[in-house]
């Protein structure tokens, strides 16, 4: 054994050596790093290209629910890969007069200077870039954010054909409507909050609750200003009534922007308020938080920005304690919607809308067409498996989407099972302004 000064001497040799070791090896890493960096060169983005598609099924098909009509977003790199996604919309008006000179020929991979250049406007788009950095790294999206869920629990949002307040839908209809879903293993269930009195939505929850039992979620949602927006004491008589029946949370009772009323009524009530599928960018989420506005926050997987801003979002709100549950989608376009939730762990997914009787993966089914997967997406007890294929996990079949390509004038429906509700996109109120 050494004694204390032999300790005392050999302190300076051993210093030396653990710093020659450090610095040996520090040389080694940076070494490998400066190769790496070398090697990964900029992937500029080629080409870029949006356009309708309407895969061919019956007309009566479309009418009971089915889902057939998207709009395809496609990025090219130099890299040979090629980005997919799918949504709705008309962003492709946009494509020579502001999406191309913004994109063609940057960096693929500076997602944080794209969205100062406007990116988050054309959400869908961020995720065909998404998509594409996912093929190039060989990881699904979520994995590349941290997320390591790889399946969701799935709720559902009932929509009926008809009146879109829903008035002509017998409470009973939606209660059988509800115990059906939950016999075919879905945990949750929404309907909208529309009709002219509320207490009859009300008394539609306690239908349901009846008879589905007390081990099933039952979501409502007011949406805003698109019905009317409730004044304070209506908000507050018909969540406490909610209460009474187990109801889980209930959507944006008062206008979109009118935060202070949802903070109040968060206060009083014990019913979850949840909102913010409208918001764009993070300066409205962190209103909402900075206010106590909703006990549960609902981006929306393409109007919010994108999947890296609903990220964002999450994380803000973690900090603040309040869950983010996306606002939903259906069919192609629920592949980003799925890599945004495993990302950030969300305990729910929503899958909207839903057209009773139908099952999701019946109303889905046309995009068999355009893709490989089988199943498109994989559902099992009530839970949705994210898929862990690169990128957004979709299978692109490029010469069958061509085939369906469709002029993109004039605009078609990508609900047209609710024509006759007159409602579209162009109706909804405009969201927050967005800002970095």
């Amino acid at each position: 054994m050494y004694t204390q000064a032999q300790m005392r001497g050999k302190e300076p040799a051993r210093r030396d050596f653990l710093g020659s070791a450090l610095r040996a090896a520090g040389a080694v890493l940076f070494d490998r790093v400066r190769a790496v960096a070398q090697a990964a060169k900029p992937v500029r983005i080629t080409a870029i290209d949006i356009f309708p598609i309407e895969i061919p099924i019956p007309e009566e098909e479309l009418r009971r629910g089915r889902y057939a009509r998207y709009t395809v977003y496609r990025v090219e790199t130099d890299a040979g890969v090629r980005g997919w996604a799918f949504d709705r919309g008309t962003d492709y008006r946009q494509l020579d007069t502001h999406i191309r000179p913004a994109f063609v020929g940057r960096d693929l991979f500076v997602l944080e200077a794209h969205l100062k250049a406007g990116l988050a406007r054309w959400g869908a788009l961020e995720h065909a870039f998404w998509d594409a950095i996912g093929r190039i790294a060989g990881q699904p999206v979520y994995r590349l954010l941290g997320g390591g869920k790889a399946r969701l629990k799935v709720y559902l949002t009932a929509v009926w054909r008809g009146k879109p307040d829903q008035s002509d839908t017998p409470w009973e209809v939606q209660a059988k409507a509800a115990l059906a879903y939950k016999k075919a293993g879905f945990g949750g269930f929404k309907i909208r909050a529309w009709r002219p009195d509320p207490l009859d939505d009300v008394r539609a929850c306690a239908a349901i609750r009846r008879a589905v039992g007390p081990d099933f979620a039952i979501m409502v949602d007011r949406t805003a200003e698109l019905p009317g927006a409730w004044d304070y004491p209506t908000a507050l008589k018909v969540a406490r009534a909610l209460e009474e029946h187990g109801v889980l949370w209930l959507e944006e009772p008062f206008a979109r922007h009118d935060l202070v009323s949802a903070a109040r009524l968060a206060r009083e009530v014990e019913i979850l308020i949840a909102g913010g599928e409208r918001f764009q960018g993070l300066e409205p989420y962190r209103e909402c938080l900075r206010l106590a506005a909703f006990d549960l926050l609902q981006p929306d997987g393409v109007i919010a920005g994108g999947i890296f801003t609903v990220w964002k979002v999450a994380a803000l709100a973690r900090a603040f304690g309040v869950p983010v549950v996306l606002h939903g989608a259906m069919g192609l376009r629920l592949a980003g919607w799925l890599q945004a939730s495993a990302a950030i762990g969300a305990d729910w997914q929503e899958l909207a809308l839903v057209t009773p009787p139908m099952l999701p993966d019946e109303q889905w089914s046309p995009a068999l067409r355009v893709v490989r997967n089988r199943p498109l997406f994989r559902l099992h007890d009530g839970w949705i498996d994210v898929p862990d294929a690169p990128g957004l996990g979709l299978i692109v079949d490029e010469d069958a989407v061509e085939r369906c390509r469709i002029p993109p004038d004039p605009p078609r429906s990508f609900y047209p099972q609710y024509l006759a509700a007159g409602l579209s996109r162009r109706d909804l109120p405009p969201a927050l302004p967005h800002r970095e």
